[in-house]
């Protein structure tokens, strides 16, 4: 593998690696440290505050503008175009980087699709629901400059024509969690499962909470909502009809379909969790409950789960076939009277199996060496293996000064 420099674009939203919260973040915080150690140079296009160690960073936003994101659209757009500009502009500043890995949503291919050939070629990854934008995905065209990756085969298998047609395959997500998994005992099961990631109808966490409720089963929700992360300033937001984020569609979900069934003792809705509280919360519980009402297209929080030895429960929906294997390291549900059946045969699976399969098939290594072939796939497709691969200096692991854009 020729030694390359990516500028790697995570976008405005939450600094790499996030607090808590932050699934494509979570990606990228894993991705990078990996393609350093194979001799790739990275240029970060992210917050101001992110720690995460890269050879050069590029922000715009001191902080991360995740609480603007569900906010009117006239209101939020010229956060992620701003972001872009600074991308275009240090990309035209200076003709050293060869590949752009884009995580932006929609506007991160739209505008590096319309700069041609004055950028280099583009790999953007797909980490949401195709069906959200079909006027953009339905005609969309990279002009042999832009190709993207899925998270999962059944997301390109979703995907529209045109966009399936500039894919150069997909990728798996991975988490730091599984390094070794398979080496490392859990802790006793206590009596809770858990349900990770945010608080939002797409999740199906309503069915979690509901089901858990009423077959008088411990359940810990772990997860903002609308980037809210304690039931007292939760509690303020709805109590406040002039906090912007009073009417936003994850709040008013929360407030309509899932307050209902926590109860702060059986049902617990505990915020967003992160390092060690995460993998005790997992490595302990019973299962993690996955009841996914759409097509899931990456299942992180799926990965982390299986990575602490938590068995994976939910619908077989999205990529959650492809990650989960029924019956070894987790139970998948047609229904929703088959995902309540499920909760009472977790003892059947064996935590050890999980963490081996995490081990196998989601670790940073695993994600980085699947990239760095998805590259080189971008790189022939668009004609880059014409571009001088420059020598990169020794890898030292700290950041450089900051770009800002």
């Amino acid at each position: 593998m020729r030694d390359l420099t990516v500028l790697v674009n995570a976008g405005p939203w939450l600094p790499v690696p996030p607090d808590g919260y932050g699934g494509i973040e979570n990606v990228v915080a894993a991705l990078v440290p990996e393609l350093r150690a194979r001799g790739v140079r990275v240029v970060l296009a992210t917050t101001g505050s992110s720690t995460l160690p890269a050879d050069e960073y590029l922000s715009v936003f001191p902080d991360g503008q995740y609480a603007h994101i569900q906010s009117p659209y006239n209101q939020v757009m010229g956060i992620a175009h701003a972001h872009v500009r600074a991308v275009l502009e240090r990309l035209r500043r200076r003709g050293d980087v060869h590949l752009v890995h884009d995580h932006m949503e929609v506007v991160g291919p739209a505008v590096l699709t319309a700069a041609g050939s004055d950028i280099p070629p583009v790999l953007h990854t797909l980490h949401w629901d195709l069906g959200k934008h079909p006027d953009f995905y339905a005609g969309f065209a990279g002009n042999g400059r832009v190709f993207v990756n899925g998270v999962s085969a059944s997301q390109l298998e979703r995907a529209p024509a045109a966009l399936r047609a500039h894919s150069a395959g997909h990728a798996h997500l991975a988490t730091p969690l599984a390094v070794d998994a398979d080496r490392r005992g859990g802790p006793a099961k206590r009596p809770h499962f858990a349900a990770v990631g945010r608080i939002t109808a797409l999740k199906g966490t309503h069915i979690a909470a509901r089901t858990c409720r009423r077959l008088g089963l411990p359940l810990v929700l772990a997860g903002p909502v609308n980037g809210i992360d304690s039931a007292e300033e939760l509690e303020r937001v709805l109590a406040d009809r002039g906090d912007p984020r009073h009417g936003a569609p994850d709040v008013r979900y929360y407030a309509e379909q899932v307050r209902p069934h926590v109860d702060g003792d059986l049902v617990r809705w505990v915020g967003t969790v992160a390092g060690a509280e995460l993998e005790e919360l997992l490595a302990t519980a019973r299962a993690a409950l996955f009841p996914v009402q759409w097509a899931e297209p990456g299942g992180t929080a799926v990965v982390e789960a299986l990575a602490c030895g938590a068995p994976a429960v939910g619908f077989a929906r999205g990529c959650l076939p492809e990650l989960v294997r029924h019956g070894r390291t987790g139970l998948l549900a047609r229904t929703e009277e088959e995902f309540e059946a499920a909760l009472h045969r977790t003892a059947e699976i064996d935590p050890a199996d999980c963490r081996k399969e995490a081990a196998a098939r989601f670790t940073p290594a695993v994600m980085a060496e699947r990239y760095l072939e998805l590259y080189e796939r971008v790189l022939s497709g668009a004609g880059g293996a014409a571009v001088p691969a420059p020598r990169v200096a020794g890898q030292s692991g700290r950041r450089s000064s900051r770009a800002t854009g």
